[in-house]
């Protein structure tokens, strides 16, 4: 058997799952609306993925040297990910369409050949009607799989389901 290539596994890079900081992106003593984002990865069966190592990245606020704008944790025993980052706000998307607060999240794990990409997008945001994404998913159980929910005052979560039943919304880049 050949050996893996890099856009199959996620490479030299796995040691910085390792860093619970880089969950963190408030680490360097960024500034405005603190929230934590956690949820489950699990897999076709409703097995947690106990080796994921999920990815998010948001375009607002923009990263600076307080705020990275990207992080990475891996997930635990229960496929459990957390992160603690600086609420995001509406962006621009292609023809300068408004794009609802969301981030946008990779994941890396045995056995997926490359990353899949998804968004975490925040409950009752006024614009989540009118996102580009969001609005061409016609099914609202598909909508829903990119839908975070609040489970306190700045704490959101959301479960992702790599396959199956309820499988959360994957997309092609």
């Amino acid at each position: 058997m050949p050996a893996a290539t890099a856009s199959q596994t996620i490479g030299p890079y796995w040691h910085l799952v390792e860093h619970p900081e880089w969950a963190d992106l408030t680490r360097f003593g960024a500034e405005g609306e603190r929230i934590t984002v956690t949820g489950r990865i699990i897999d076709g069966v409703g097995a947690p993925v106990t080796d994921a190592c999920v990815e998010i990245w948001q375009a607002s606020p923009p990263a600076d040297a307080r705020f990275p704008g990207f992080g990475r944790a891996g997930t635990d025993a229960e496929g459990r990910f957390r992160f603690t980052t600086l609420k995001p706000g509406p962006v621009p998307g292609r023809g300068n369409a408004q794009q609802a607060p969301h981030l946008a999240v990779t994941i890396l794990a045995r056995g997926l050949m490359t990353g899949l990409r998804t968004r975490i997008y925040f409950a009752d945001d006024p614009l989540n009607e009118m996102d580009p994404l969001l609005s061409s998913l016609a099914d609202p159980a598909e909508r829903a799989t990119l839908i975070a929910r609040a489970e306190g005052p700045g704490s959101w979560r959301l479960d992702m389901v790599l396959q199956g039943e309820g499988e959360t919304v994957f997309l092609e880049v």
